[in-house]
């Protein structure tokens, strides 16, 4: 099954072209982007850390008050789409799950919700980024933070500015003046021989390469003024679909591809490789 935009998506149990696919004018996450989501790699026709998506898609929804979604169904549907595509390829699958329809305000209807999966051809290895950072700030107090919500207009703002500026990604400060993120990324720094990631107190999502990275133990999480940027030896970031990448300049400082990050990258492509759902 294809599409002219190359995207086929799950909805209500049904493959389709994305251009076939039709979500009602008044759910919620269309309206006020009452829902979360979760973005993964494929490759090879194997979903990459799917385990730990879904944990972070029932967290993020518990976050919100949603219902969470029943991982069996989820990833039935995963299954289902990934069966109507060629294997070969790199593909990008997104989840999303919505509070359903509602009325046109910030309550909640009695609806059911809304789970709707989208597979597009794509997300192979990316060139090393430019960042930028910007004059806003992540709100680490927010109930959003640390929550892959639907409501992304801060983060298209963020991002479209850092695309002015001749950069791939903005990163972000919190509140307190510390480093937080990206607005699709996790942000990792090399200071005195160690390789170092804001925790989670910082606002920052807990982003799942991150945590292979944490859990391998080439990353250790701390406090970081978000000035760092402009002294760090190597600056990259991370996400389910760019990896471990680079930065090879942060406004207008270049920076340098360095040995820690290379030791990361390559330990994250080795444990993936052993084991796609790591």
């Amino acid at each position: 099954m294809g599409a002219s935009s190359g995207v086929v998506v799950w909805l209500d149990g049904v493959v389709l072209p994305a251009e076939e696919a039709r979500v009602g004018v008044l759910d919620h996450g269309f309206t006020v982007g009452d829902g979360v989501f979760e973005t993964l790699a494929v490759r090879g026709g194997v979903p990459v850390s799917l385990t730990r998506h879904l944990a972070r898609l029932a967290r993020s929804a518990a976050a919100l008050g949603l219902p969470e979604p029943e991982a069996a169904v989820v990833r039935s549907a995963v299954a289902e789409l990934l069966g109507v595509v060629p294997s070969t390829g790199p593909h990008r699958l997104r989840i999303t799950w919505t509070s359903g329809p509602g009325p046109l305000g910030s309550q909640r209807g009695d609806g059911p919700p809304t789970l709707l999966l989208a597979l597009a051809p794509g997300g192979g290895t990316p060139d090393p980024v430019a960042l930028a950072t910007v004059p806003w700030v992540r709100n680490e107090r927010s109930p959003l933070a640390g929550v892959k919500s639907t409501s992304y207009a801060e983060n298209a703002v963020a991002l479209a500015a850092a695309h002015a500026a001749g950069a791939g990604e903005a990163v972000l400060a919190n509140t307190r003046g510390e480093l937080c993120e990206g607005t699709g990324s996790n942000v990792l720094v090399a200071v005195g021989g160690r390789l170092l990631t804001p925790p989670l107190s910082s606002g920052c999502l807990a982003g799942v390469t991150r945590e292979v990275l944490l859990d391998l133990g080439v990353v250790e999480e701390e406090v970081l003024a978000y000035d760092v940027l402009r002294t760090a030896d190597e600056v990259l970031i991370t996400s389910s679909t760019r990896d471990v990448l680079p930065a090879v300049r942060v406004d207008g400082r270049e920076v340098a591809v360095g040995p820690l990050g290379r030791s990361a990258a390559a330990a994250y492509a080795a444990r993936v490789a052993e084991e796609p759902d790591a």
